[in-house]
C-alpha cells in the first residue's frame, strides 16, 4: 500500500449529477495523487471537459478521462483496463435515477446492468480495491455485487454501499432543532439505504438524546424521507446531487485515510453480520486492510428497537430482490 497522499481513485459516472463534483472534492482530497474519471460519450458533459477543468486546480492530482463510445462496440472493461489498474478505490454514482412511470423493480433491472459491468472490470483490473457504490436501488445492487465477486473467489467485502448522506442528513437536522454544535453531532444511521429502512440512533449521541420526544418521530421520518424533500424543492428537475457527492466524498476519504494508517469509523451498508440479514448498514471502521472492523447495533432505545423489526423485514425482501436480479453464475 502506497503512503499517504499517494493513492489512485477512479469515479465511474464522473460526468453526472453527482460524479461532477464528486469528482472535485475527491481530487482535492491530499490524500490522491491520481483520479481517472469514466462515462459515457453520450453524457450531456464530455467527460475530457471535465477532466481539463479539473486539471486546472491548483492541486497535485493528476486527472485523466475515459470515455466508452457506445456506437464503437467498446466494452467497459476494454476502455476501463488503464483506468481500473493500480486503483485503491473506486466510485460508482453511475446509473439512471427513477423516471415518472418506473417502478422499483424496472429501476433494478436498469441499474444493476450498469453496477455489473463496472464491478465486472473492478474484478479484472483492481480486484483488492474497494468499491464504493451509490448506485441506486443500493439496498438491492450491493448484495448483488457481492455475490459476483464472491462467485469470482474474491472479497465480498470489498463491495459498500455509500450511505454517509443518511448519517450528514441525521446530524444536520439535529443541529437544527437542537442547537448544538453540528461537528461535535454524529448520528449512527443503521439498515439501509431507502425509505423506511433508513433508522437514525438518536439514542447513542450526546445531542441526539435531547432531541425532545415529541420532536422525535417527525425528526425520524424526515431522515428518511429527506431524498424526497430535494426532489419537491427542485421541482422534479433534479434530486440530491451535490449533498450526495458531499457524503460520497466524505466517504472517500474516510477509506484513504483508513488505507493510509489513520482509521477511520463511517457507517456503511455491506456484508455483515450484526442482524440476521446479509447485508446491513452499520458503523464500520477502515484501515490499511480495508474494512478492519463492523460495529455491533449497540443499545437502542424503545422507539428505535421497534422500528428495528420493521426496518429488517423491508430489508429482507429488498436484499433478496437484488440477488435473484442477478444472472445465474453460468451466466457471468
Amino acid at each position: 500500500m502506497p503512503a499517504a497522499g499517494n493513492f489512485k481513485v477512479c469515479v465511474c459516472g464522473a460526468s453526472g449529477g453527482i460524479g461532477q463534483p464528486l469528482s472535485m472534492l475527491i481530487a482535492m482530497d491530499s490524500n490522491v495523487a491520481e483520479l481517472a474519471i469514466y462515462d459515457l460519450s453520450t453524457a450531456p458533459v464530455p467527460v475530457q471537459g471535465v477532466a481539463a477543468d479539473l486539471s486546472h486546480f491548483e492541486r497535485k492530482c493528476k486527472v485523466t478521462s475515459y470515455a466508452r463510445d457506445l456506437q464503437s462496440g467498446a466494452t467497459p472493461s476494454e476502455v476501463l483496463k488503464e483506468a481500473l489498474t493500480g486503483c485503491h478505490l473506486v466510485m460508482v454514482p453511475a446509473g439512471v435515477p427513477r423516471k415518472p412511470g418506473m417502478d422499483r423493480a424496472d429501476l433494478l433491472k436498469v441499474n444493476i446492468g450498469i453496477a455489473q459491468e463496472i464491478v465486472e472490470a473492478c474484478a479484472k483490473f483492481c480486484p483488492d480495491a474497494i468499491v464504493g457504490l451509490i448506485v441506486n436501488p443500493v439496498n438491492s445492487v450491493v448484495p448483488a455485487m457481492a455475490e459476483l465477486y464472491r462467485r469470482k473467489g474474491l472479497d465480498s467485502k470489498k463491495i459498500i454501499g455509500v450511505t454517509t448522506l443518511d448519517v450528514v442528513r441525521a446530524n444536520k437536522f439535529v443541529h437544527e432543532v437542537t442547537g448544538a454544535a453540528v461537528d461535535q453531532i454524529n448520528i449512527p444511521v443503521i439498515g439501509g439505504h431507502a425509505g423506511s429502512t433508513i433508522l437514525p440512533l438518536f439514542s447513542q449521541d450526546a445531542a441526539g438524546k435531547t432531541v425532545p420526544a415529541d420532536k422525535l418521530e417527525a425528526l425520524d421520518k424526515r431522515v428518511q424521507d429527506a431524498g424526497t424533500e430535494v426532489v419537491t424543492a427542485k421541482a422534479g428537475k433534479g434530486s440530491a446531487t451535490l449533498s450526495m457527492a458531499y457524503a460520497g466524498a466524505r466517504f472517500a476519504s474516510a477509506v484513504l485515510s483508513g488505507l493510509a494508517g489513520e482509521r477511520r469509523t463511517e457507517c456503511a451498508y455491506l456484508e455483515s453480520s450484526v442482524t440476521e440479514l446479509p447485508f446491513f448498514s452499520q458503523r464500520v471502521t477502515f484501515g490499511p486492510k480495508g474494512v478492519e472492523e463492523v460495529h455491533p447495533i449497540g443499545p437502542l432505545s424503545a422507539h428505535e428497537t421497534k422500528r428495528l423489526e420493521a426496518v429488517k423485514k423491508q430489508l429482507k425482501g429488498e436484499i433478496e430482490d437484488g440477488i435473484n436480479a442477478l444472472p445465474p453464475a453460468s451466466k457471468l
